[in-house]
């Protein structure tokens, strides 16, 4: 028996189990492998019995929902299709958002070429809604809030890469499968094979869920403070104004920052402030 300890319970009662789900971590038995490790079977373990109520990916941390008796579950599943839990998350997206707003309502559909993965589909694809806010602006990459009103398979992931901002790690929808310190030093110094990423999982948290009480009708919140890799990787942003230089494009003006020139990228940062405050290397103030 797994102990109560490994659960990072945020509350219960004799109706409801709000637990802060790791990453990577399954929410419930995967398909393919059901003796993964997963929250249902930990928690049934422990409880005897509880029912799913919604589920988060793998690699996605934050809030799940469970349900304790069969009334519960009917209850809070019948606010979930009938879209009143309000859900909120926080990201980290690739590039810079042109607005400090918006809402993505791109219909989506099950990838019929890929297995696994979502996309849009303007004739078959279901309505999908998702509002955000411009939080914080970094030099290539944004924190953002983020309030999906629909709940398609990976949504969230899906309509961000549609509006080319996709989550700033996520292999099957963006470009990096993890970040790592050296991209944003310059003088960093470990080798490749010595260092170790500061985040290799989806930069997607969900931070908050509301709902009504099954048994009592009150409005619940709930906020789950972010996992550990999460937070370190805001801080380095947040410290660096980061550019990934990676990402830099290849030009004579790029080509000495990627062999680390430091005086150069001084430069050549202040030329691009001069020119365009929205380039790279602009600290953006906080939008709301």
């Amino acid at each position: 028996m797994r102990c109560r300890n490994h659960v990072n319970l945020l509350f219960e009662d004799d109706d409801i189990l709000v637990v802060n789900k790791p990453a990577p971590f399954l929410s419930i038995p995967d398909h393919f492998n059901p003796g993964l490790p997963n929250l249902a079977d930990l928690l049934n373990e422990m409880y005897g019995r509880v029912f799913v109520v919604h589920r988060l990916d793998r690699d996605t941390s934050g809030i799940v929902l469970f349900a304790k008796n069969e009334d519960a579950h009917r209850a809070l599943s019948r606010q979930f299709e009938h879209h009143s839990v309000q859900k909120t998350y926080v990201a980290l997206v690739d590039g810079r958002l042109a607005t400090g707003s918006g809402c993505i309502t791109f219909p989506l559909r099950e990838d019929i070429h890929h297995s696994g993965r979502t996309e849009v589909d303007e004739r078959h694809g279901k309505p999908s809604e998702t509002s955000y806010r411009v939080l914080e602006q970094f030099g290539n990459s944004a924190f953002v809030e983020v309030m999906p009103k629909t709940g398609r398979m990976h949504q969230i992931r899906a309509h961000f890469k549609a509006i080319g901002h996709p989550l700033l790690i996520d292999p099957l929808y963006g470009i990096h499968s993890a970040i790592y310190l050296s991209q944003m030093k310059l003088d960093y110094k470990l080798t490749a094979a010595e260092e170790r990423p500061l985040m290799a999982r989806l930069t997607l948290h969900a931070w908050r869920l509301s709902f009504a009480h099954p048994g009592r009708e009150k409005i619940l919140t709930f906020e789950a403070p972010l996992q550990k890799d999460f937070a370190i990787l805001l801080k380095y942003l947040r410290k660096h104004q980061i550019i990934f230089w990676d990402r830099l494009p290849l030009t004579t003006e790029t080509q000495p920052i990627r062999r680390k020139s430091r005086q150069r990228w001084d430069k050549y940062s202040t030329t691009l402030l001069h020119h365009d405050k929205r380039a790279y290397g602009h600290t953006a103030s906080k939008t709301h």
